[in-house]
This record gives structure tokens, C-alpha cells and sequence, in this order.
């Protein structure tokens, strides 16, 4: 699932080497932390939030089909 979150956000920014996805296990499922490079957080987050709703999206029925809970968060 970690490779799927950084495959989606390494095609939408401008510098893809700076991108990292970082899994944190909690009780509710697993959340994954993506870190992108300061003037890229916009290009992954969208205007409104559309493009990150739409990558939780995906990863949710990702996860789903593995009876497992996820969660996608950008971070600093």
C-alpha cells in the first residue's frame, strides 16, 4: 500500500526525489505520512482538498479489499 501512495503523489509534484511516504501503525489501521518538498504540498493537496480526498479514496478501496483500515496524511 506504501508503494501505491508514493506511485500517486511521486506522478503529481515536480520534484518526485523529495518525496517520502512514511507508515505509522495505529489501533483504527495504518496511516501513511507523505512528506513532499515545500511548494509541492499544494500539487498533492488540490484546490478545496479535491486531489487528496481523491488519493484517500483509492487507497481506502485498496485497503479495503485486504480487510485492512488506511489513511493518507500530508505532513510538514
Amino acid at each position: 500500500m506504501e508503494e501505491l501512495v508514493e506511485y500517486i503523489v511521486r506522478s503529481l509534484v515536480d520534484y518526485p526525489d523529495e518525496v517520502s511516504v512514511e507508515a505509522v501503525e495505529g489501533d483504527g489501521g495504518v496511516t501513511y505520512e507523505v512528506s513532499v518538498a515545500q511548494g509541492d504540498a499544494g500539487k498533492v493537496i488540490g484546490r478545496g482538498g479535491r486531489i487528496i480526498q481523491s488519493i484517500r479514496a483509492v487507497v481506502k478501496a485498496a485497503a479495503a479489499k485486504t480487510d485492512q483500515r488506511a489513511y493518507v496524511e500530508v505532513v510538514g
